[in-house]
């Protein structure tokens, strides 16, 4: 039954029937209708923008990390001694009341909120500080100098003590502070 189709040419026995007009422009029309195209021009411009935006973002990276940093000039202060000396180099029983006092001025400090209600009495004691951090350095001064003595020795304790004392009346102080607005809150909201 196979035949080979050239055969089916010699023959000629195959008609040959027209299209009727319009065909293809029917064909494509329901096409369309079965499978509209969508439009790609949209997805172009998304495409194009992203590169841009794209392009945008990679030259300002580029510029700010080509970009020269400043470079900031060592200062080199000449000082007759090395190093002066703390608590911690006359004895280890001293570096351990140095470090207690310390960490604990670091954690009162920590745990002040300052807010402008209570800058007032913020700097009030951050200069009364200052003043006692600046004892503390000359007392350091002249433990470098002299050598240690007890009356040296028990300064920079107490200086220390009184700076831990300071923070620990500023807490009070704003804890009263606290309260006293709070209690004032609630009066006027019961007005």
């Amino acid at each position: 039954m196979a035949r080979d189709i050239r055969e089916l040419f010699k023959d000629d026995k195959i008609t040959h029937e027209k299209m009727p007009e319009n065909h293809q422009e029917r064909f494509l029309e329901k096409l369309d209708e079965a499978m509209p195209v969508a439009s790609k021009s949209k997805f172009n411009w998304m495409r194009i923008a992203a590169s841009i935006v794209l392009l945008i973002g990679l030259g300002f990276g580029a510029f700010k990390f080509l970009q020269p940093k400043e470079v900031k000039p060592i200062e080199v202060v000449a000082t007759e001694t090395d190093e002066t000396k703390t608590l911690g180099d006359v004895s280890p029983g001293l570096k351990k009341v140095e470090d207690y006092y310390l960490a604990s001025i670091n954690l009162e400090l920590s745990k002040m909120k300052y807010t402008p209600e209570t800058k007032d009495l913020f700097d009030g004691y951050l200069l009364q500080l200052d003043e006692l951090d600046k004892e503390y350095k000359r007392l350091s001064e002249e433990l470098t100098e002299s050598g240690p003595s007890e009356l040296t020795v028990n300064a920079l304790i107490d200086n220390l003590k009184f700076r831990l004392n300071l923070l620990y009346r500023l807490r009070d102080q704003l804890k009263e502070l606290n309260t006293s607005s709070d209690v004032t809150e609630e009066v006027e909201q019961s007005i």
